[in-house]
Formats: structure tokens, C-alpha cells, sequence
């Protein structure tokens, strides 16, 4: 990662920082470094207001350089920071929300005559919420990854097929793109592999994990996906794969048939995309979240599919997230989100309608706000594709 950059991000958090009173920051989860280091490390990045940041390593131990030290545990960080030059900080923030009760008692304990706060987590989000010039570049690569590897689609699938074989050719076209594979998610109750594709019925399985649409999955231990039910005639399927190519979580969805559809189905696939195009008409700096999911429930009801949408009998109370390093990030298109669109943000914008008998349609692709509107970084075929 280029110094300029890292600078750039770091000082996002330092500008944030001011504004509370906060003279350094601790940071060690991992999404985090790779904001503000470029990698993943075991160790600790400590970041002075106004000073140059100061990575402490544990591992690996071949890293080495300007403002890097190496060290085998928290306690020598008070030393460290003495033999750096450094004063001990008045108030420290940890990521609160992301350390465990043990390791953030134990890091705080370090600095006794430190006032720390807990509140790392949410500012480092903040910071992260909106991007710089080159995350908005890695989207765009990840966008076109992202499309290469689902055109590629129908030449892997063959009639007889299950829903899991099928995931299974799926994901291997994601990782021969360059997919990394890990499907980074905030907090500690969601858990996904690549992504899900969701065929039928299967679509409308509640699940645990707060999604448009669920699926039953192949195991009780991973309740979400495909559950090796066979794609059957007159049915569709939805491909809603991560695409994390270099580290960020680009969003989309598309939807096959096995065979032509009824004329329901194609109606309310056409109703996503009238939402999509209606939402993204309206979405620009200074609209909040809560705006445009209005927008697209009130399209939705008008257009007779509300039921439907968002999953049906227990649906998600949102129609887009944001996207960075982790799948959820700010803002959030639902009710009572009162955060307005800022240039630099990334969302998911994800409409999507499950008709029993045949399964899910809609539509997701990832956008970034810029100074007047939005730009889609995910531009391919948005029609259903039938094999």
C-alpha cells in the first residue's frame, strides 16, 4: 500500500479523533490494519494524533522499517512508546466493539494513568464509510472480476444439476477471477462462506443472519445458502457471491431460470429493476437512508409485491448496506436511518422479491456516491438469464 494513501486514511481517523478529544488510538483487529497499515498483522498499530504512527509486531517477524518495532506483549507498550519518544496518551481509544472483554481489559490495563475509551470501533467505521479515490478504483476492479466470473455462469451449469453442485462451479469461477474467498462480515453473529445461491422454494427459508433472503443451507451449523435441493424446471436461482478481489467487499446478484418463466415472474423482476432505477434516480449527497427505502416500498406496494419483498413472512427491514472491507458497512437504506449519502460512500442496493413455487428475482449491484448522484460499479446484464 503506497505511504500517501495509509497517510490519507490515517488522517481521516485523526480528524475524527480531534473532534472528541482523543490523543491516540490502539488498533489490532484485522480489518482495521488493513485500513491503516495495508495487511494484516498480529501486533498493534498505535496512532498519536500528532505524530507518525508506530507499528509494534509480534508476527510475522520479517517485517521491518521506519517507526517498526518488534514486541511479545502489551505490557511493553508503555516502554516502547518512552523509548520512541513518545508521552504516554491522556485518552486512548481501543475498538471496544471488536475486542474481546478479556483482551480489551488487558490493553487498557497497560496505560493505568490513561483515560481509554471504548469508542474505536464506531470512529474507525466512520472514517472508513467513506472512501478514497483508491478504494473507489479497487471497487471498480472488483466490479469487473465480478462480472467476468458470473457470465461465465451458464457454461457451468447442466440440467440434473443440484443447487449446492451448481454453488460449488460458481465459486470456483469466483476464485479462478482472483477471489480471495473470505467473506469479511462486522460482528460476531453473521457467518458466511463466499456467498449463497438461492434456488426455489429455498429463497423464503428464514435465517438467522440479518439478509434479504435466507436459505435453509446443508447443515444446521451454517444455516444460510444452498441446501442441495435440485434446480428444477420453471424455477429460478440467485447468485449473490462476495466479490472480494483485493480486500473489498463488492456486492451483486443475478438471477437464471431453468426454462422460460411465468409471466409473474418476469413482472416482478421488472418491478426490482423499476426499483433500482427509481432509487439510484434519487440517491446523491445529503438524501439518508430512510429516503430511498421509502422510495422503493412505496414503489413495491403500488406495484402489488409487497409481500414478496425482502423475503417473505420474515423479511429484512432494509433494501441496501454499505460496502468497504467488510460487507456492512455505513450507510444503511432502511427505516429510521437518518444518515445522509455522502460522496465516497460505497452501497449495496439489493431489491429483491421471492415468489413461491418459483424462487427469487431482483436485482443487486454496488454504487458509489459521487458529487451529484451515484455510479454503478457493478454494470453488467441485469435481465434474467435463462438456461
Amino acid at each position: 500500500m503506497l505511504l500517501p494513501e495509509l497517510k490519507l486514511r490515517r488522517d481521516k481517523i485523526r480528524s475524527l479523533m480531534a473532534q472528541q478529544g482523543i490523543d491516540a488510538a490502539l488498533i489490532t483487529c484485522n480489518v482495521n490494519l488493513i485500513y491503516t497499515y495495508g495487511r494484516v498483522v498480529s501486533g498493534y498499530l498505535y496512532l498519536p494524533l500528532h505524530s507518525p504512527a508506530r507499528l509494534f509486531v509480534k508476527r510475522p517477524n520479517t517485517i521491518e522499517g521506519e517507526h517498526i518495532l518488534p514486541i511479545r506483549k502489551p505490557e511493553q507498550l508503555p516502554q516502547l512508546l518512552e523509548e520512541c519518544g513518545l508521552p504516554q496518551p491522556s485518552r486512548l481509544m481501543l475498538e471496544g466493539d471488536e475486542l474481546s472483554f478479556t483482551e480489551y481489559n488487558r490493553l487498557a490495563a497497560c496505560f493505568p494513568q490513561t483515560e481509554v475509551l471504548p469508542c474505536g470501533t464506531s470512529l474507525i467505521r466512520q472514517a472508513r464509510s467513506v472512501k478514497t479515490d483508491l478504494e473507489v478504483e479497487l471497487f471498480r476492479r472488483s466490479g469487473a472480476a465480478h462480472i467476468r466470473a458470473y457470465q461465465q455462469i451458464p457454461s457451468v451449469f447442466q440440467r440434473g444439476m443440484s443447487d449446492r453442485d451448481l454453488s460449488i462451479e460458481v465459486e470456483r469461477l469466483m476464485r479462478k477471477e482472483g477471489c480471495l474467498g473470505i467473506f469479511r462480515v462486522f460482528g460476531q453473529s453473521m457467518e458466511i462462506f463466499m456467498g449463497s445461491l438461492l434456488a426455489g422454494d429455498n429463497a423464503a427459508v428464514p435465517s438467522p443472519y440479518d439478509f434479504a433472503l435466507g436459505g435453509e443451507g446443508v447443515d444446521p451449523s451454517l444455516p444460510g445458502g444452498a441446501n442441495g435441493c435440485l434446480l428444477g424446471e420453471g424455477q429460478t436461482f440467485m447468485v449473490d457471491m462476495g466479490g472480494n478481489f483485493f480486500g473489498y467487499m463488492c456486492d451483486m446478484s443475478r438471477v437464471f431460470s431453468i426454462g422460460p418463466l411465468c409471466e409473474r415472474a418476469e413482472q416482478a423482476h421488472r418491478v426490482c429493476l423499476d426499483v433500482q432505477e427509481a432509487v439510484t434516480a434519487k440517491a446523491r449527497p445529503g438524501v439518508t437512508g430512510e429516503e430511498l427505502y421509502n422510495t422503493a416500498i412505496q414503489l413495491v406496494t403500488e406495484a402489488g409485491f409487497a409481500d414478496y419483498f425482502m423475503g417473505v413472512g420474515q423479511k429484512a427491514r432494509f433494501v441496501g448496506h454499505g460496502i468497504g472491507l467488510e460487507i456492512n458497512e455505513a450507510p444503511v437504506l432502511a427505516p429510521r436511518m437518518k444518515q445522509e449519502l455522502l460522496p465516497g460512500m460505497v452501497f449495496a442496493l439489493e431489491p429483491k422479491i421471492v415468489l413461491p413455487g418459483i424462487g427469487p428475482v431482483g436485482v443487486e449491484n454496488s454504487w458509489v456516491v459521487t458529487a451529484d448522484g451515484v455510479e454503478k460499479l457493478t454494470p453488467c446484464n441485469e435481465e434474467i438469464v435463462v438456461l
